[in-house]
């Protein structure tokens, strides 16, 4: 005798109206109402972060000392004679962070291959708490690596009378050093989402594992990976400890015209200050309140935060346009 599916039971059998009405459900509702409020937090506090930077950033601007155009156009920051040029600052924070990309984003991308594709379980189990270890040093630590360790290798190489002992080059490095773990992590996780079936039907036309990582499996995780690069070159120009001990005290002032283009503006191994480097160092004085050292400060984490939602932005530009989407 074939028994009957609970959908052939139900043919003929009447259901009340009561027995359709959607039941409450006190667990889920909390639940729900539980994430909504992280949501809601987390939304709120980037609001009040840039109201505050933006108010306070109001008040340096309505200063009779400081205009728009001088700010934007200027390469001399000394507060001291009125002066807020903001592009030595921004010139050192790119540099910086530029030379930090440098190092990290090949060295990561090739730690994650290596990790995705040729790494037997062992070694992953090896090397992943080490990246992990890497990651979680005080960046102080950091800084004092770079002034006493990566500065004196880079006088050694290049010559004392070439490095100065503070120099954005040292800080650079050791910030991609820092950032190693971030993007090896995250373009791990993108190679490894990729389908395997793609892998075995590369394998099934004669490609090589090389060519399989190469031309199948990092094309199909690009947008992964560019999203792992941006948050690296975000956390890279928010780095404040690396480049506040090694790279310089004073901010790298110019002329166009004046100074050597490749002897003093964009020579890594001269010192310079990055905006988070002077934010530390003009905050840890005795600045009065609503003064116009202290209104500075948050007019320079406002071009920092508009840095870094430009670099998201193009980014989610970018990973919305060559998304790969897999059944």
């Amino acid at each position: 005798m074939a028994t009957q599916s609970p959908a052939q039971q139900m043919v003929g059998t009447q259901v009340s109206r009561n027995e359709l009405i959607k039941r409450p459900r006190i667990g889920e509702t909390l639940i729900q109402g539980f994430l909504f409020l992280c949501g809601a937090i987390s939304i709120l506090t980037t609001v009040g972060i840039i109201y505050e930077l933006g108010k306070e950033a109001l008040l340096f601007f309505r200063s009779p000392d400081v205009t728009l155009f001088e700010f934007f156009t200027s390469t001399h920051w000394q507060p001291a004679i009125l002066d807020f040029g903001i592009w030595p600052l921004v010139l050192a924070t790119i540099f910086t962070s530029v030379i930090a990309m440098v190092v990290a984003l090949p060295l990561g991308l090739g730690t994650a291959i290596y990790l995705s594709e040729y790494a037997s379980d062992r070694a992953r189990n090896l090397l992943k708490p080490v990246l992990e270890v890497l990651a979680g040093i005080p960046t102080v630590v950091y800084g004092y690596f770079a002034l006493t360790f990566m500065t004196p290798l880079l006088r050694n190489i290049f010559g004392t009378d070439n490095v100065q002992i503070f120099n954005t080059a040292s800080a650079g490095i050791v910030v991609g050093i820092l950032i190693i773990p971030l993007v090896s992590s995250l373009s791990e996780d993108a190679l490894h989402a990729v389908p395997d079936s793609l892998r075995q039907a590369a394998y099934g036309l004669g490609a090589t594992k090389l060519e399989t990582s190469l031309k199948i499996v990092l094309p199909a995780a690009l947008s992964g990976i560019t999203a792992a690069f941006v948050v690296a070159i975000s956390r890279a120009i928010g780095e404040t400890m690396i480049v506040a001990i090694a790279a310089g005290a004073g901010p790298k002032n110019f002329d166009f015209g004046q100074d050597s283009l490749f002897g003093t503006i964009l020579n890594p191994f001269v010192a310079a200050e990055t905006m988070t480097g002077h934010i530390v160092r003009i905050s840890g004085g005795d600045l009065s309140y609503d003064s116009i050292d202290y209104n500075s400060i948050f007019a320079i984490g406002l071009m920092l935060f508009l840095m870094t939602l430009g670099l998201n932005i193009l980014s989610r530009r970018f990973v919305s346009r060559f998304r790969e989407v897999y059944e």
